[in-house]
């Protein structure tokens, strides 16, 4: 099955300002590590940028509207104390969406994607931007999949280390599609507790500080995996951020690089059984560049193996 890259420019362009963590060299060093011999079966896609209408189906139109017309023309515009734009930004938030949904398109004969892109996604609830986060990427991917490819049951997992509050709130009243998320907590966002069931088709494993690599792997075998298989999608996204790992400076959970290719191969199997391999990865969190490039090589690494 082909393995797809889809990224723009533009992701690169848009910048928070300086000593921001959610930096430009973050995209920088994710196409540096997939660049090479080693990932030349890579098929490698312009990210498009979505209609802002496909947006508008995650979010409130008057906030998507709010977004875009507050896109400086130069220097960095501040949405919130962590979440800033800058000139390009709007480009990017819409290719970044654009991306996640031409993968969906890409792979629906089968196939799998990954989607190096910013400004991350996981954190955008319907009606506000927070936690670096513009537009749910994965979220938006999610409902073109239901409206543009007649998809039914839509998942999505997420192993940043932050709760994916975001996706939650948009996906917690719709029993056709799910989330389920491992994370640091207490943590940012604060969300993302056991009991955050939605309709039962929410489930969250809460990881504490310092939890490492055993523990992350109970969580996923014992909870995340069997429920999406009980779930049994059509179609499986991923937020994929890299932050839970050791050298990362903004968490501390402690995973190792290979933690990251176990649990793709382990959602790979998943989605073999359930949706013939059909899996759209997006990146999400990951802070420390070198961490964060090798994490990135051993995720699309095992994307590739299939």
């Amino acid at each position: 099955m082909a393995t797809y890259l889809f990224t723009h420019r533009a992701c690169i362009e848009h910048d928070p300002g300086p000593a921001h963590p959610e930096r430009p060299d973050r995209l920088k060093a994710v196409l540096a590590a997939l660049d090479g011999d080693d990932f030349a079966r890579l098929e490698r896609r312009e990210a498009p940028a979505i209609d802002v209408d496909e947006v508008k189906r995650v979010h409130d139109p008057l906030y998507v509207d709010a977004v875009l017309d507050s896109v400086p023309e130069r220097g960095q515009v501040h949405l919130d104390p962590d979440t800033a734009l800058s000139p390009v930004s709007g480009e990017a938030a819409l290719r970044a969406a654009g991306a996640a949904a031409a993968a969906v398109d890409a792979v629906i004969g089968g196939g799998n994607a990954f989607c190096a892109v910013r400004p991350p996604g996981h954190h955008a609830e319907p009606d506000k931007a927070m936690g670096f986060c513009l537009f749910n990427s994965v979220a938006v991917a999610a409902l073109h999949a239901r409206a543009e490819q007649g998809l039914q049951r839509v998942a999505v997992v997420d192993f940043d280390v932050h709760h994916g509050n975001g996706t939650q709130a948009a996906f917690e009243r719709d029993g056709d599609l799910f989330y389920a998320s491992s994370h640091q907590s207490p943590f940012y966002p604060g969300s993302g507790h056991e009991s955050e069931r939605g309709v039962g088709n929410i489930v969250n494993v809460e990881l504490a500080s310092g939890s490492g690599s055993d523990e992350f792997r109970r969580g996923w075998s014992g909870r995340i995996l069997p429920a999406l298989r009980e779930f049994n999608p059509d179609l499986l996204l991923i937020s994929a951020g890299f932050d839970a790992h050791a050298m990362d400076p903004l968490a501390q959970i402690g995973l190792d690089t290979e933690d990251f290719a176990w649990v793709t191969r382990e959602l790979l199997d998943v989605a073999d059984e359930c949706c013939q391999g059909r899996v759209v990865s997006c990146l999400e969190g990951g802070y420390d560049l070198v961490a964060l490039g090798e994490c990135a090589r051993a995720h699309v690494g095992a994307l590739l193996e299939r």
